[in-house]
């Protein structure tokens, strides 16, 4: 399916361009999100009307994600889970977790889609570098430090 994209979107494409995705993907998640519109005359000629302004709205979002990419960087999460005496965790820490956490700390926007978690889900204690993906140009590396409640 040809659709135009509102916004940059990661291994796709940049603001404005026409791109052909796979129909479920369009369907399903692009248009839905609104990431992207079918890429018909009409739309084309209202996107190019609307251009100016959806560019204001992405250099926007960049900025805001760009500053609160600066108040997160080198921040150290701390979380606590229940644990063995090995230092196993019963359970796991999550990127919801992570979200939930750091939502908790003072910073709002964050989603549990934005937490990427390199080697999966933290499953002992210790520290992990993790990234968050504040926007398609912005990653920002945190650590979570991961400590065992034993009773």
């Amino acid at each position: 399916m040809q659709v135009i994209l509102l916004e940059k979107v990661v291994n796709v494409g940049n603001l404005g361009e026409v791109v052909r995705v796979r129909d479920g993907y369009a369907r399903n998640f692009l248009i839905p999100q609104k990431k992207a519109r079918r890429a018909t005359e009409a739309a084309l000629k209202e996107f190019e009307a609307r251009r100016a302004e959806l560019e204001k709205v992405q250099a926007e979002k960049l900025a805001a994600a760009q500053a609160l990419g600066e108040r997160l960087a080198g921040y150290q999460l701390k979380v606590a889970q229940k644990a063995g005496v090995d230092g196993r965790l019963f359970g796991s820490v999550t990127n919801a977790d992570i979200a939930e956490g750091l939502r908790a700390a003072g910073f709002a926007d964050i989603e549990k889609g934005q937490v990427r978690l390199p080697n999966g889900q933290l499953k002992t204690i210790g520290e992990f570098p993790i990234q968050l993906a504040l926007h398609a140009d912005v990653v920002v590396d945190v650590v979570v430090l991961v400590e065992g409640d034993m009773h």
